[in-house]
């Protein structure tokens, strides 16, 4: 207590030294006696309230709790009461098993008694209920057949509650109402048969359809009071519960499916289009269906049961399946492209799930695919296994069917502007639009893949290519008269590479993306490089075949035949010019030597000519170094024919013309086209004049 007060009073000294801190308050001391002496005042009365509350409820618990005590006794000594009651009253417990047995046996009484009338009605309501069914009277059928399971139901489960061990009477009554399930299992099939057909009926009689709805909504309402006694009781009716509903939704599914699986009308070897036709049919049958349900089905379900929202998904499995089937099938390359088509492109556009009229409820974007990523992949590589094949083949083909226009003894036909050409590039290209407008159809991907492997398929195919025109020239080397069109056909066959080369870049500028671009470029070089080949050895073979046909005259020139009188010049002229007809169809660029830059070589020609005709020996060198000056590719064997051919060179004159020149060669310009380094000077010039 000394250490409590000793608080009170340092509190206090506290309190009056934060009241008087300035000499004005002092002024107000009474005012502050007074004050502390109201607060000490309302503290000591509320702690008197207090103790007193405490101490009247102290009072009242220990009045309590004698008052209990004296009960217990009480009770303690009632209990030895009943007790000694209970022991003498055993006896006499045992002597009313009799009574007991008499009671059971009236109830069972009371409740037959009860259900007496319906009992002795049941073969007559079972008759009425069958007549109903087989009338299509639904709803009436259906209560005749509550209030038969109902009066079985009441009386087993009384018969139950009583005595749940007597299962001969639970098989009598069951017996008795032993029509009543089957009477159920029919009602059932009814209303499967409607839902079966639930599409039409909701067009023609939509009030069958809401009638077959609000049975199985009664049956389900059964069911959930039947197990709702069952966690009370333990007692379940035969039968139950019937769980229409589920049964309901599976209806529906195997409808669905069934009616999928046949839309297939045709196969294979019926009609090569059977899959277009399959899924097109599947498409149709399968939007009108959710229009159907979206527009009408919904009013005859109740809002609970999400009938457009079960039957969507119902759908869309139905339909993941069946393409897991048809693409499990060993499709072809076109199969599988309408079947990737439908599943990755038209399911989800506005001719199906995107259709307006299914709007809001179908999200297609919220739709899981038809098929797993992994199966789309594994049908795209056997499609372009597939493809590489067909294209090795169709290429193929189409080289035989130009290697027969070859021989033909008709001219290749001209395109408007008049140059020659064959089918091939157009059939060959035709092939490979139509392969990539399909592959475009399915993805931008798939589109690319497509179009590298036509290029590189075409790049093996010009090689073939090139390996088939060697080969028909060598054929017609050996039997010149043969074919009849070899020039014609030659000239298509360098314009078919010019062709080639323009569809090539038309191809990539048409279906190729520029982020994809790099990759398939590569393939070009080596295939503009390869055609530039076909053509030139093309265009050799013409030069060849010129030079054959003019040997004989060439080798007539400057011989004594020549010099009497010959008409070879004009036969090489005539020959010339004829070539230079069929050479005039030659496409740009590989014209070359043949059109713009014929006049180069006409002046080559008159250049020569200006040596051989001179008349004053004495100019000769100075015509000659002219000559080379303008020509730096000319030899000292070009030089020494050309003396010889005059005639009126000496030998001296002629070595000291060549050793002339080569002492100072003249420089060839940067642009200058080599002329003479690929003609051959044959021999014995001299001699042939003495021929």
């Amino acid at each position: 207590m000394k250490e409590t007060d000793r608080e009170a009073v340092a509190t206090a000294v506290q309190r009056v030294a934060g009241m008087l801190q300035r000499p004005d308050q002092l002024d107000k001391v009474e005012q502050y006696r007074r004050r502390e002496a109201r607060k000490k005042a309302s503290v000591e009365a509320r702690l008197k309230a207090a103790i007193q509350s405490q101490l009247d409820g102290v009072r009242t618990g220990l009045s309590q709790l004698h008052s209990a005590l004296s009960d217990v006794k009480d009770i303690q000594r009632s209990l030895a009461d009943v007790s000694k009651d209970w022991r003498r009253s055993i006896n006499t417990v045992e002597s009313l098993k009799a009574v007991k047995d008499a009671v059971v046996r009236h109830s069972q009484l009371a409740a037959a008694v009860e259900n007496l009338k319906n009992i002795f009605s049941v073969p007559e309501i079972v008759r009425e209920t069958q007549d109903l069914i087989e009338q299509g009277a639904l709803l009436q059928a259906h209560r005749k057949l509550m209030d038969l399971e109902c009066s079985r139901d009441g009386l087993m489960y009384e018969q139950y509650r009583m005595d749940s061990g007597n299962t001969r009477d639970m098989t009598l009554i069951h017996s008795y109402f032993g029509s009543t399930q089957g009477l159920s299992d029919e009602l059932a099939k009814q209303l499967w048969m409607v839902l079966q057909r639930s599409l039409v009926t909701v067009r023609r009689d939509p009030t069958l359809l809401v009638s077959v709805v609000r049975i199985i909504e009664r049956e389900e309402k059964i069911d959930r009071r039947i197990l709702d006694r069952k966690k009370q009781t333990g007692f379940v009716p035969p039968g139950r519960p019937k769980n229409w509903k589920e049964k309901m939704f599976a209806i529906l599914d195997r409808t669905v499916t069934t009616r999928i699986e046949g839309t297939q009308a045709d196969t294979r070897e019926s009609d090569r289009m059977w899959l277009v036709r399959h899924l097109e049919i599947i498409r149709r049958c399968v939007l009108d269906d959710l229009i159907v349900t979206r527009n009408l089905m919904v009013q005859c379900f109740p809002p609970h049961y999400q009938i457009f929202r079960n039957l969507l998904n119902v759908y869309h499995q139905a339909l993941s399946t069946r393409m897991q089937e048809l693409a499990s099938e060993d499709l072809e390359a076109n199969e599988i492209v309408g079947l990737l088509t439908w599943v990755l492109n038209t399911y989800t556009s506005a001719e199906m799930m995107g259709n307006a009229e299914l709007a809001p409820e179908v999200d297609v974007s919220v739709l899981e695919p038809l098929l797993s990523p992994d199966v789309v992949a594994e049908l795209l590589d056997t499609y372009m296994s597939t493809l590489t094949s067909n294209i090795i083949a169709w290429l193929r083909k189409a080289l035989e069917t130009d290697k027969k226009d070859w021989v033909k003894e008709t001219e290749p036909e001209a395109d408007q502007d008049g140059y020659y050409q064959t089918t091939l590039p157009a059939i060959v290209f035709q092939m490979f639009e139509q392969n990539l407008q399909v592959a475009a159809q399915i993805s931008e991907d798939l589109k690319t893949k497509v179009l590298v492997l036509c290029l590189q398929q075409m790049n093996s195919f010009l090689s073939r290519y090139r390996e088939e025109a060697q080969l028909y020239k060598e054929e017609h080397l050996r039997q010149r008269r043969h074919p009849h069109c070899y020039v014609q056909y030659v000239i298509a066959l360098i314009n078919n590479c010019q062709t080639l080369k323009e569809s090539i870049v038309s191809l990539k500028r048409k279906y190729l993306q520029h982020d994809a671009e790099e990759g398939v470029s590569l393939s070009q070089p080596s295939m503009d490089g390869l055609l530039d080949a076909i053509a030139e050895e093309g265009c050799g073979s013409l030069l060849e075949e010129v030079f054959l046909d003019l040997e004989q005259h060439l080798n007539e020139l400057m011989t004594k035949k020549w010099l009497l009188g010959s008409n070879a010049v004009d036969i090489i002229c005539v020959t010339v010019e004829d070539y230079f007809n069929d050479f005039a169809k030659i496409k740009k660029p590989y014209r070359k030597g043949f059109g713009e830059e014929m006049d180069g070589h006409c002046d080559t020609i008159v250049a020569v000519a200006e040596v051989i005709k001179l008349t004053d020996p004495s100019l000769l060198y100075l015509e000659v170094s002219t000559l080379v000056s303008k020509y730096p590719d000319i030899r000292d064997d070009h030089i020494g024919a050309l003396l010889a051919m005059r005639g009126d060179a000496s030998r001296d004159m002629k070595q000291t013309i060549i050793e002339t020149l080569e002492q100072g060669p003249a420089q060839a310009s940067p642009d200058y086209v080599p002329i003479f380094k690929d003609i051959a000077v044959p021999s014995l010039n001299v001699a042939k004049l003495l021929k």
